[in-house]
């Protein structure tokens, strides 16, 4: 589809497929862009405060303090932001005991919400150059909202500290230290972790006392820039009718099909693992608990299910009270393993055959992947069995540093450990962690043969390059559309959402 619409003075065009006649020169728009990062990470933010304060308040966590510095380390950990607790714990009698430890988990929940919310509005102000933008524009853009991402980072690490009250075995307004913390604890969910620190520190304490913490600026501040420079890489490789600088035309047919695709399957399951959660909840004696935990934590079982289905090995540890935080089977395979042990599917099949159905519903994802990818990729004459290759090869590539990245951000480390006068009383902790180096090998494995059977099955129907975007003719012979199959126009439904 090519637009002839006029150029304006800048050599914008809108919306069209064909470049600025001026090389997409333009001068950058610095107001512009500081509005729109402005907006972007304002909805971001807004988007992630409203997540993590419905999951808190659901979970009952605003019974044990205030709701409003809860919901500010929860957002800070969900950019990649640390958290720890502190303060004073009364253990077996013992008045003085200091609580330390550490909690280094993603609540990917409430950090999804903000990464589509800062993706969407940045891509919406980059699709005001046109179909090509350029460089200085786009760094200027991106720099832009980094910036104030950070700044409001900061505000967040003042503000995410707060003291939780532990009376008589419960916070708040009472309840039983064997029971849990109320609307904490006993989830089942994989999303549960982060809360059910608070769960492990009231099991341990004995009398009363009060437990704090603290957001470390310093380790958030670095975390959050690893976070939104990710965040918009991947917004700017995925999309599908989001501009590019000239000379990376490719990208649009190389990469930005494949990368969509895997992009929208994992979107996909975890609007399924939110849909699982919201059934359950009408059959559970809790609604409110497995709600507030999909919200925050949908995504971290959802994508560790996926990993574990793949064949992803892992490697996890248990001990104290959070061990009873894990999800079955998980808990049967890591009990009494102190100094860790390797989590597979057979090793976990051991326990409960269910587990299988991980693989099943991970190999159709990758399928999905497979065929999205061949529907948005081009044919450009090619045979079948080049074209197969081709996208076989593709999403080879986006799967397996898709999965590495998944691996390791579903990673999760909590401790915490009471020590008294400088001397270990009770330790209680959880880690689990996956092989990135084996994602990314068995990534890229399962998208080189989804790539290829998903191509074959695209071709054999017709569905081949037929909702190639309008872009992917950017590079190719001037002035040619796209040809799904090589011999038809291609079909193109106008929308330009930006991802």
């Amino acid at each position: 589809m090519t637009s002839s619409a006029t150029p304006g003075p800048g050599g914008d065009r809108r919306g069209g497929t064909s470049p600025p006649a001026n090389g997409g020169a333009r001068r950058v728009p610095w107001g512009g862009a500081l509005l729109t990062a402005l907006a972007a990470v304002g909805w971001a933010y807004l988007g992630m405060a409203a997540v993590a304060a419905l999951a808190l308040h659901l979970l009952g966590a605003d019974t044990a303090g205030s709701l409003g510095p809860m919901t500010a380390a929860l957002v800070t950990m969900a950019v990649g932001g640390k958290v720890s607790p502190s303060g004073d714990v009364s253990v077996f009698g013992i008045s003085g005991a200091q609580a330390t430890g550490t909690v280094d988990v993603l609540p990917l929940g409430v950090g999804l919400t903000g990464a589509l919310l800062l993706a969407w509005v940045f891509l919406w102000s980059l699709r005001r150059a046109g179909a090509v933008v350029g460089v200085a524009e786009l760094l200027v853009r991106a720099l832009a909202v980094v910036v104030l991402f950070l700044a409001a980072l900061a505000g967040l690490g003042w503000a995410g500290h707060d003291t939780v009250s532990l009376r008589g075995g419960g916070p708040g307004r009472g309840g039983s230290i064997n029971g849990g913390f109320p609307g904490i604890g006993d989830l089942g969910d994989l999303g549960s972790f982060g809360s059910g620190l608070l769960k492990g520190l009231g099991t341990l304490a004995r009398d009363h006392g009060t437990v704090g913490f603290r957001v470390d600026t310093a380790a958030s501040m670095g975390g959050g820039v690893v976070w939104v420079v990710l965040v918009l890489a991947i917004a700017l490789l995925s999309s599908r009718y989001g501009p590019l600088p000239r000379g990376w035309a490719a990208l649009h047919r190389t990469v930005r099909p494949a990368a969509s695709a895997v992009r929208s399957v994992l979107v996909m399951a975890v609007c399924a693992g939110l849909l699982v959660a919201l059934y359950s909840a009408f059959t559970d004696d809790h609604p409110g608990r497995v709600v507030g935990g999909a919200l925050a934590g949908a995504p971290n079982g959802v994508w560790l299910g996926a990993a574990l289905g793949l064949f992803v090995p892992w490697h996890g540890a248990a001990t104290g009270p959070l061990a009873l935080l894990l999800p079955h089977p998980l808990d049967e395979v890591l009990r009494g393993a102190g100094s860790g042990r390797a989590i597979t599917m057979p090793e976990l099949a051991r326990y409960d055959g269910r587990v299988w159905l991980l693989t099943a519903a991970a190999a159709v994802m990758m399928l999905a992947a497979g065929v999205l990818t061949a529907a948005r990729t081009p044919v450009g004459g090619t045979s079948r069995w080049g074209f197969a290759g081709r996208c076989a090869v593709r999403l080879a590539v986006a799967s397996g540093v898709a999965l590495s990245l998944l691996v390791w951000i579903t990673g999760l480390s909590l401790d915490a450990d009471l020590s008294v006068f400088g001397f270990d009383a009770v330790g209680a902790s959880v880690t689990l962690h996956g092989n990135p180096a084996w994602a990314l090998l068995l990534g890229a494995g399962w998208g080189a043969a989804a790539g290829a059977v998903g191509a074959l099955l695209a071709h054999a129907t017709g569905a081949a390059g037929t909702w190639a975007a309008p872009l992917t003719a950017l590079g190719t012979e001037p002035g040619r559309p796209v040809r799904p199959g090589g011999d038809a126009p291609a079909r193109h439904t106008g929308r330009r959402d930006g991802v």
